[in-house]
């Protein structure tokens, strides 16, 4: 029986194609965000709204496990959002007419932004809260 070939060095790495694929696909999610930052109203007050956040943050000295709390907070009502946004386009694009199950595909997607951004608003005040009015 003979004993396999050793492999090149070269061979442990993966192709060169892979991480040109793997760029890439931050390019084409920065893309997304761009175009959905461009097309949709909600998310330019979502920035709006984090810019603000961000503000507040700084100036109430918040601490490590409070900004933790705030980047979950706020990404996850940029995350819905996001997700309402593709879902959105997707149903618009396989039911151009109106269609019940379409109408209600949009209302649920919408209802997980309107979840997240609650879930923020609470975070929020359980952070700033103690910031902004001590005692």
């Amino acid at each position: 029986m003979a004993e396999p070939a050793s492999r090149p060095a070269n061979q442990l790495r993966p192709p060169d194609g892979l991480w040109r694929r793997r760029v890439a696909s931050f390019g084409h999610a920065g893309r997304g965000v761009w175009s959905a930052l461009r097309s949709e109203v909600h998310l330019r007050f979502h920035t709006l709204a984090t810019v603000a956040v961000l503000g507040l943050g700084f100036y109430s000295g918040l601490g490590r496990l409070e900004w933790a709390l705030v980047a979950l907070a706020v990404a996850g009502v940029w995350t819905a959002e996001l997700l309402n946004t593709a879902i959105e386009a997707l149903t618009d694009l396989a039911s151009p007419d109106f269609h019940p199950l379409a109408g209600k595909a949009k209302d649920v997607a919408a209802g997980a932004v309107l979840l997240a951004a609650a879930g923020a608003v609470v975070v929020g005040a359980l952070v700033f809260g103690p910031h902004l009015f001590p005692g």
